[in-house]
């Protein structure tokens, strides 16, 4: 791995009463190039044509495809992901959405804040996620 990880902990242990399995940690030390994205909705990145979908595994799915080919993009890979906030609409949604996110970052361990929101930009948006990733020096 490039980066420190400090304190690496999975979900399913510190969440046992929710159906969780992410790789996280308390903190990430990074050196190298700064990727700073903004906040990744379920939208084409080409296009900003929403997926039109209201399932939010479907949706995560989408963010989280965005998130990594815009890393890639940058000349990094989801190896170099240091920080996720996962915005939801509905704390309902906090399981599938994370289970979802947790398949993009197995083995990664990034640091990472939920918050529930009021609303998106898009009412039928149910997960934002913007990222913080490094490329290595």
């Amino acid at each position: 791995m490039a980066h420190t990880r400090i304190r690496k902990f999975n979900t399913k242990d510190t969440y046992p009463e929710q159906n969780l399995d992410n790789d996280l940690c308390q903190a990430v030390v990074a050196r190298g190039a700064t990727i700073f994205l903004r906040g990744q909705c379920p939208q084409e990145l080409d296009t900003a044509a929403d997926i039109g979908s209201s399932d939010p595994v479907e949706q995560t799915h989408k963010v989280m495809q965005n998130i990594r080919q815009l890393i890639e993009e940058a000349g990094g890979d989801m190896s170099h992901l240091c920080k996720v906030t996962v915005y939801l609409t509905d704390v309902r949604h906090r399981e599938a959405v994370y289970r979802t996110m947790g398949e993009y970052i197995k083995g990664v361990h990034p640091v990472s804040t939920g918050v529930v929101v009021t609303c998106l930009a898009r009412p039928s948006w149910l997960v934002e996620i913007d990222a913080t990733a490094v490329i290595p020096d």
